[in-house]
């Protein structure tokens, strides 16, 4: 991001439901982005980066469902469209009726995507999204007590459980994080998507976050597999992130995109600073990277897959990719987030 732009504005969305921990919380990590990290090196804060504000349906005190009073800078009709507008989390039951009870929540959130919003969703937040229409057909993540509601209420929705991150729909603005301390994840994923990676970890390094056991696999993907401005190339993205473990991807996106296969290629390339099938590599390794961290099954399923044949041609890939052969991954990466799922009190292994 130019520091002498308009920092990106967030609006953090509260209601009673909510925990003035997550809405603050995340108010102050997005605020801290730029300015901390020189103040504390350097002597000299920086501009702040982001620009959250609490909103809700009315402006003013709310009292949140842990008791403690959120106060809400602007109503939601009065904020504009802002760039970013976080949910978090919604603490009722699992299973407990949704239906009228956020509806002019819903139809702002509907809105403000409408208009080009990036939604992003902590733990149970992405039930909000789900009333609003806006995950039909798409993958999506939420605390683990939610994923069966979420799977069984909104059958039209990809539900993955074991993501602690998930990245969907139209120009990937769609966020999700699960768990009930995943707004650090969403934090330090958004700050990285509209700061930069840099600020990102010196936003973890500040406030002691546990960033090796996240690693930067959430940050990855992003980093170079963002969006297009080409329309055309844009099209092809959308197309290949659901489809990158099919036979001849390239072949295919060639054919989508209208283009001669040699101007597509350099069209490609410019877009995006990859060859087409670098690209394609890039989408399979990093969801390689998810399964590994998350699943205990064998590398050579993971590569099939993933739309490798050859098991020992993708663990080449992999570790030229990662400096880590896909093993040496798991072990690294796959420890805390086991323990966290299984409840378990047992520290992780070792990297």
């Amino acid at each position: 991001m130019n520091q002498s732009a308009q920092p990106v504005s967030i609006a953090i969305l509260a209601f009673p439901e909510a925990t003035a921990s997550v809405v603050y919380g995340m108010y102050d990590l997005f605020k801290s982005a730029g300015r901390d990290w020189g103040m504390i090196v350097d002597g000299q804060p920086g501009p702040s980066l982001l620009q959250p504000q609490v909103v809700a349906r009315q402006a003013g005190p709310i009292q949140a469902s842990n008791g403690v009073t959120i106060f809400a800078e602007s109503a939601i009709a009065d904020c504009g469209v802002p760039q970013i507008v976080c949910v978090p989390e919604v603490a009722v039951a699992p299973g407990e009726p949704l239906a009228g009870r956020f509806d002019a929540e819903v139809a702002w959130l509907r809105h403000c995507h409408a208009a080009g919003s990036t939604l992003a969703t902590a733990c149970s937040g992405a039930l909000l999204l789900a009333e609003a229409g806006l995950l039909e057909g798409q993958a999506a993540t939420t605390h683990w007590a939610y994923c069966d509601i979420l799977a069984r209420r909104y059958p039209g929705v990809k539900v993955h459980p074991q993501r602690t991150l998930v990245v969907s729909g139209d120009g990937q603005r769609l966020v999700m994080a699960g768990g009930g301390a995943s707004w650090l994840d969403l934090a330090l994923y958004l700050i990285a998507r509209h700061a930069g990676i840099e600020h990102a970890m010196h936003a973890a390094r500040i406030n002691l976050i546990d960033w090796h056991e996240i690693g930067q696999q959430p940050f990855a993907r992003l980093a170079r597999t963002r969006q297009s401005e080409d329309a055309v190339i844009a099209r092809c993205q959308t197309w290949i992130a659901d489809h990158y473990a099919e036979p001849a991807p390239v072949t295919a996106m060639v054919r989508l995109s209208g283009l001669a296969e040699r101007s597509f290629k350099r069209r490609f390339q410019q877009a995006t600073g990859m060859s087409p099938l670098e690209y394609v590599h890039t989408l399979r390794l990093e969801e390689a990277k998810q399964m590994l961290e998350a699943t205990d099954e064998p590398i050579e399923a993971i590569a099939n897959e993933v739309g490798y044949e050859d098991a020992g041609f993708f663990s080449r890939l992999f570790r030229r990719s990662v400096n880590l052969t896909p093993a040496q991954y798991r072990k690294r990466f796959s420890g805390m987030r086991k323990v966290l799922q299984t409840g378990g009190m047992a520290r992780p292994p070792a990297a």
